[in-house]
């Protein structure tokens, strides 16, 4: 079952107080604590709200992002792009919904970059992922489901990365950097397509062919063992 990541009036109320906060005390106990008492919450109804507490605290920053995102890139008209424009389009609309965030965004990959909090920021990244794939109507089955899913990913890992650290003009070079890297995924996939027309390798190609052929995209979540589950409590 997918976790609920709706953004209800009193969970936006303590993260629009908490995020001052992070600064000075990071994703932490005491930031929800102190974002409690600044939205008028009592602590009891915060941490039933954010029952792991900052790690709660820091995903709902993140699924305010994809929230943002997902609205800007209903309003953006995309039939005229490339299928490669569309994807960078909404990797940078996603960096666009965390501008002015950049230290809350850096204190949050630091908290999910602990062990104990992997899986839970790996599940993070990955829905980002889907969600931008569903946005841009992926009907894939089968294996590509989860290789398109894994490699938006690793783009949108890699690029939040550099965009951290990126200091240039309107983050010219970020934009540069994910282009490169979105560029680097097509050859990737103009090869594989190559390798089945070529009469010379396209039987290299009939294992993983028929091996996708039987592995099926879930209706609504990954598996147990994929990047995004969340079992039922």
């Amino acid at each position: 079952m997918m976790e609920n990541t709706a953004e209800t009036p009193e969970k936006a109320a303590i993260l629009d107080a908490a995020l001052p906060n992070v600064a000075f005390d990071g994703w932490s106990d005491e930031t929800l604590k102190r974002a409690a008492e600044g939205a008028g919450v009592s602590l009891a109804e915060a941490k039933a709200l954010f029952p792991r507490g900052a790690v709660d605290l820091a995903l709902a920053f993140h699924a305010r992002g994809d929230a943002r995102m997902l609205a800007a890139l209903g309003e953006a008209e995309l039939e005229a792009m490339r299928f490669s424009d569309r994807i960078a389009h909404a990797v940078r609309l996603r960096l666009e919904a965390i501008e002015g965030e950049k230290e809350a965004v850096r204190r949050a990959a630091s908290l999910m970059a602990l062990p104990q909090n992997a899986a839970a920021g790996a599940g993070a990244v990955w829905g980002t992922a889907d969600a931008i794939w569903r946005a841009l109507g992926d009907e894939s089955e089968d294996l590509n489901w989860y290789s398109k899913r894994a490699t938006l990913s690793a783009v949108y890992s890699a690029t939040l990365l550099y965009w951290l650290g990126d200091e240039s003009a309107g983050h010219e070079a970020t934009r540069a950097f994910l282009e490169r890297r979105i560029a680097d995924v097509m050859q990737i996939e103009k090869l594989k397509a190559g390798l089945r027309k070529n009469p010379l390798t396209k039987g290299l190609m009939a294992g993983p062919e028929w091996l996708a052929a039987r592995v099926r995209a879930p209706r609504s979540t990954p598996p147990a063992d994929m990047p995004g589950h969340v079992s039922k409590p």
